[in-house]
């Protein structure tokens, strides 16, 4: 780690004035950098074990990923058998797709239906309802 770094996480003049700073501006951030100051290095051995960890946990995923099904398994006649089953799985699920699509069409058909349904008899009720067969306006006391 460069030492001649003006924020290391050590006491320096511009740590401490950082962390003073932070305790007057807003509390947490004066903690964040106490933290700093006593864990810095601490926090640069975790990041770094952290990164190592995920790289290899990526490499993993990359050298598993080569045993995909559309590789080579050196048997010609199980992998003619697992390309058509492959084939055979995608036409089930597009027709699946396909199926749920006219599903989805078919009750929004029914709802919409419903609606039109349930308005057209709220219309009804509400033009032969008793308050509507009186249509002359209403008429309001004038002061004289």
């Amino acid at each position: 780690m460069n030492q001649s770094a003006m924020l290391r996480p050590d006491w320096t003049p511009a740590t401490v004035a950082l962390m003073v700073l932070g305790f007057v501006v807003f509390w947490p951030l004066g903690l964040a950098m106490l933290a700093y100051i006593l864990f810095g290095e601490k926090f640069q051995t975790f990041k770094r074990d952290a990164n190592r960890k995920a790289d290899e946990a990526f490499n993993w995923c990359r050298s598993a990923r080569a045993g995909t099904p559309f590789s080579s398994t050196g048997n010609v006649a199980f992998d003619d058998w697992r390309k058509a089953e492959l084939e055979r799985l995608d036409e089930e699920r597009r027709r699946l797709d396909e199926m749920r699509a006219d599903f989805d069409a078919y009750a929004r058909e029914l709802r919409r239906a419903k609606d039109q349904e349930e308005f057209d008899r709220f219309m009804r009720d509400r033009r032969n309802s008793p308050a509507n067969a009186d249509q002359t306006p209403p008429t309001y006391p004038t002061t004289a």
